[in-house]
């Protein structure tokens, strides 16, 4: 398959994802898709979950170690669902369509991730606005005053994974896989040629403790020119390729403000005249409203990079828009506005200053 068919699968896979899938809705549907939810969210069973007419009833006994309301509005989202009764066995059950008045605020760290061999989730969050985080997206790029592109299309497939998660006393601590392709099309191309596309693949270490995490990641990247924009340009190739070690340290404040910082190292570069240094810095934020069970919220990103290869000159990555959560279950869903001022992160134009304004989906695991 060609890139530029990989490519247009992930622009399929995500217009699909946005979409509404038909499913039946019959008690049995709703039970098992309640009893995954209750296992993949809150890594919990109850014994108690009932289905009849759409409606579920649980007794709270099984819900003691969780929020109660958090269960309730992930439940009632559920297609087909038409309320969430809680209620001892052989008492009436008490509905709740709206977490209480006065409900405790919900744990930003679960009080019990998995732990093992592939646990799911990750304990360090991606980064909104990095350019160059795994993930699977489509975006349209508009470049101001570039004597090479006007519109482009950029689009990526990737993802992290965490491998093994363990637990040591109040701190978590996790080993995981990242991987990911990103690569950017000519728009005003006769046949919209592949420009670029970057490989990467790393293993990062991460760790957590309350509302602090880290990470540290080596990984490798390479890039690669496409062979139409080779042969329409006569594009001089520079066969740019690195191993880099980078890390990070992350704080959220209250699941509204999350700031970050770190740097990294090249080593195994090439062309070997590369100067190693970086470092990385952001910020980003999450709006408090609506307020759940609403799916979808406001959020806006800012990413900022210095590369000693340019000077410490600053390439800043900005993001803003609307996320939705709980699309295919877990997932998110986010559309986001993009402005980028800085040195291209598009492989061997890494010393081209750009500057675009663009539209993208992104879809995160």
């Amino acid at each position: 398959m060609t890139l530029r068919r990989m490519g247009l699968a992930v622009v399929l896979t995500l217009a699909a994802a946005s979409g509404v899938v038909a499913v039946p809705v019959d008690d049995g549907y709703i039970e098992g898709y309640a009893a995954a939810i209750l296992q993949r969210e809150f890594f919990l069973t109850a014994p108690s979950l009932r289905v009849r007419h759409g409606v579920i009833t649980i007794d709270p006994a099984d819900l003691a170690s969780v929020d109660q309301a958090a269960v309730v509005a992930q439940l009632e989202r559920i297609p087909g669902v038409a309320r969430v009764e809680l209620g001892p066995a052989g008492v009436p059950p008490l509905a709740i369509t709206s977490p209480p008045p006065l409900a405790a605020e919900p744990a930003r760290v679960r009080a019990e991730w998995q732990v093992g061999l592939l646990p799911g989730g990750l304990i360090f969050k991606p980064l909104i606005a990095d350019q160059r985080w795994p993930h699977f997206s489509a975006a349209w790029q508009h470049y101001f005053g570039d004597p090479q592109f006007k519109d482009a299309a950029a689009v990526s497939f990737g993802e992290s994974f965490a491998i093994y998660r363990t637990r040591l006393g109040p701190t978590w601590w996790e080993i995981g896989l990242q991987a990911g392709v990103f690569s950017i099309f000519d728009l005003n191309a006769p046949s919209f040629d592949l420009v670029n596309a970057d490989y990467m693949v790393g293993i990062p270490l991460s760790f957590r403790y309350e509302d602090l995490s880290m990470q540290l990641r080596v990984f490798h990247q390479s890039s690669h020119l496409g062979d139409e924009f080779l042969l329409r340009t006569r594009t001089n190739r520079i066969n740019l390729s690195y191993q880099q070690v980078d890390f990070k340290i992350s704080y959220e404040l209250r699941d509204v403000l999350r700031t970050y910082a770190g740097g990294g190292y090249l080593f195994g570069q090439d062309p070997s005249s590369l100067d190693p240094w970086s470092l990385q810095y952001g910020l980003e934020l999450t709006s408090p409203w609506p307020s759940r069970p609403s799916r979808w919220r406001p959020i806006a990103a800012v990413d900022v990079q210095q590369h000693q290869e340019n000077d410490w000159s600053p390439d800043v990555s900005a993001r803003a828009g609307i996320e939705i959560d709980g699309v295919l279950l877990t997932r998110k869903l986010q559309f986001l506005l993009e402005y980028f001022d800085g040195h291209s992160p598009n492989g061997q134009f890494y010393k081209d200053r750009v500057q675009y304004l663009g539209l993208g989906a992104h879809f995160h695991f």
